[in-house]
């Protein structure tokens, strides 16, 4: 099996400052060939997305994907629900974590793997203000010692 390439298209920063990202799935996602072209294009956004499941399927709400400039009377509305494709089990798993108190779906970032387009799901728990506090304490602290030692390269 052969090396596929990954292209990341979106990415989903405002999520790992909201949120604990426990565990990583991987879905195919239901799509029309218009969103596909745009998306090809970079014209696509999970910054607002979230996910749910209804009656065993996944769904991901407020994903936006620009219509196509070329697809005319064949593009779907940029905000509609799209379907993700997980295994069965997946689904039962992802179910069961949230019914649990405090744990949701948020999607992480769209790429393609080859050919395909896939949606990386994050099963999530929400972070309180001090815990995001915390983080960007950590984050400023690294930047300082990288400029620190920057600095010390120089001479």
């Amino acid at each position: 099996m052969g090396k596929e390439s990954i292209k990341l298209v979106a990415n989903n920063k405002k999520a790992y400052h909201d949120y604990f990202i426990d565990e990583k799935y991987e879905a195919g996602i239901e799509l029309f060939g218009t969103e596909v072209k745009s998306i090809r294009m970079g014209k696509c956004s999970v910054k607002e997305a979230f996910v749910k499941i209804d009656r065993g399927e996944v769904y991901v709400c407020g994903m936006h994907i620009s219509p196509y400039e070329k697809g005319n009377i064949f593009n779907k509305d940029p905000l509609r629900v799209r379907r993700l494709l997980l295994h069965k089990y997946e689904i039962m798993k992802l179910n069961g974590k949230i019914a649990e108190k405090g744990y949701t779906l948020v999607p992480l970032q769209v790429y393609f793997k080859g050919s395909l387009v896939k949606v990386e799901v994050g099963l999530a728990r929400g972070k309180k203000l001090y815990d995001k506090r915390a983080d960007i304490a950590k984050k400023d602290q690294r930047r300082e010692l990288e400029k620190e030692f920057k600095v010390k390269n120089l001479y």
